[in-house]
């Protein structure tokens, strides 16, 4: 089931908040902590056929209420008296309002500022406050903040747990959440109406991760990240296993921490992991095996548990690269090598630049490396013998190709930012900083003439390999279509 929040400031639009959750919610929360006047709860609970849950949140618990602790809970009493399906009350209160009636208690602890790795005590301290569900909710900023709780949604207890991880990855636990079978998940009913920032809505859960159709047989791949790129190939991933009727879905998660990552993801029974921008260097020291051209270009964007180990592998270099070579040869086959002897200019610090330098010096092209950073820079190119270009020499060098390989460059006139005047109408510019994505210096470059290779081309290549290895399946170019019409 799924639990909208509403937070009404009006008694008289009240209501209205809550008919616009019932069409969407399992279960509607009513925040009474956002009213400028007292509420009539009793008013507020009539008409309705699914269930209400009332609330009232301090402020040190991410609510409104800026009343005493003695009128909150005098409150709260009513409310329950008022006959809600559930209460929630903080667990350092619970043990002071006592069970009334049918309505069931959801006892919550809150910690607003970090995580919380006691678990088990504080459940036990729920349970005895006469618990019906326990919540918890922290911030959830990586995996490793998010663990205890999805540890403890995954675990039988006695009692149901339901829980909000704070920030992006609520999301991570949600789902996770559905698998194993927490009895309501959170969401916000539309942008701007979030319980916190980055609250994912009830449209992001049903089009973007098909959450209705996980169950404890489904199986993940994990996502790095919660920026444009990783929530679209959630979206077309996920699309492509539905038309394909697997049960498995894409589970997004900001890494952190390495060293029990492997273990998290066994309990968690991932067995393959999708990345992209720097999070495909943060991968590699994960991969146990991985082809050599791979292990020197220092970048994965997939690993697959195969057996007990996890394999490695860069389908970044190779789209961008296959890309790159069609768009010199016009398509054509007009040699083996496209970029043999071609001056290519890699634009970037960081390890998309790295993995695509690599890749060129592969094809026989003459590679250039440059970025705001010269120190790093310097490193790369010692590392791939190829030509190291100064920052500030960047505008006096002659190239047949840039590539733009890091989606920090700032495009501009500004000090460290790079001027668009860089880009000449006789060259080819391939954009890898972020497929899909297009760089602001990538469409400058189109405007000014250039020959470009669109990142649209490179995503789709990559796509189509990573899918191919996951799946052993092609990749439905409806997918594409379902995920872009969205």
């Amino acid at each position: 089931m799924i639990c909208i929040t509403v937070a009404p400031t009006s008694r008289t639009l009240a209501k209205v908040d809550i008919l616009n959750a019932m069409r969407y919610a399992d279960i509607v929360e009513v925040a009474l902590d956002h009213l400028v006047k007292e509420p009539d709860v009793k008013d507020l609970l009539e008409g309705w056929e699914k269930p209400i849950i009332i609330s009232c949140r301090r402020k040190e618990d991410g609510g409104q209420w800026d009343g005493s602790e003695s009128d909150r809970m005098t409150l709260l009493r009513q409310a329950i008296v008022a006959g809600p399906a559930y209460i929630e009350l903080d667990l350092d209160i619970a043990s002071r309002i006592p069970r009334f009636g049918k309505t069931q208690r959801v006892i919550c602890f809150t910690s607003m500022d970090r995580p919380v790795r006691d678990i088990d005590s504080i459940f036990d301290e729920a349970a005895q406050a006469q618990a019906d569900v326990v919540k918890f909710c922290w911030p959830t900023p990586t995996l490793d903040d998010a663990w205890p709780l999805l540890s403890a949604v995954s675990q039988k207890r006695r009692l149901p747990i339901v829980g909000i991880g704070l920030g992006p990855a609520d999301r991570t636990f949600s789902l996770l959440g559905r698998k194993y079978g927490s009895p309501w998940i959170y969401a916000a009913l539309e942008k701007g109406m979030e319980a916190f920032s980055g609250q994912a809505t009830v449209f992001d859960l049903d089009e973007i991760y098909h959450w209705r159709e996980i169950d404890r047989n489904s199986t993940f791949i994990a996502v790095a990240g919660f920026g444009e790129t990783p929530t679209m190939t959630t979206r077309i991933f996920n699309h492509a296993f539905k038309l394909l009727g697997a049960n498995v879905r894409c589970l997004p998660l900001q890494i952190g921490d390495l060293s029990m990552l492997k273990k998290m993801l066994e309990i968690l029974k991932v067995r393959a992991i999708l990345a992209s921008g720097p999070s495909g260097g943060q991968l590699l020291p994960l991969a146990d095996h991985i082809d050599e051209q791979d292990r020197k270009s220092q970048y994965v964007d997939l690993l697959l548990k195969k057996d007990e180990s996890w394999s490695g592998y860069n389908t970044l270099w190779r789209s961008g690269l296959m890309a790159l070579e069609g768009t010199l040869s016009g398509g054509a086959a007009t040699g083996p090598r496209p970029l043999d002897k071609h001056n290519i200019l890699v634009l970037g610090n960081g390890p998309v630049g790295a993995s695509i330098a690599y890749a060129v010096t592969q094809r026989k092209g003459i590679v250039s490396i440059c970025g705001p950073n010269d120190k790093v820079s310097q490193k790369i190119a010692q590392e791939l013998q190829c030509r190291f270009v100064p920052y500030q020499n960047l505008y006096d060098t002659l190239s047949d190709v840039i590539v733009i390989a890091d989606k920090g460059l700032v495009c501009g006139t500004k000090a460290g930012a790079v001027n668009p005047s860089v880009f000449r109408p006789n060259q080819t510019v391939l954009d890898v900083s972020d497929p899909p994505l297009e760089h602001p210096l990538f469409t400058e470059a189109r405007e000014r003439g250039c020959r470009v290779v669109e990142p649209s081309k490179v995503y789709t290549d990559q796509l189509q390999m990573q899918f191919k290895a996951l799946a052993g399946r092609d990749l439905p170019m409806e997918a594409f279509a379902k995920a872009l019409s969205e």
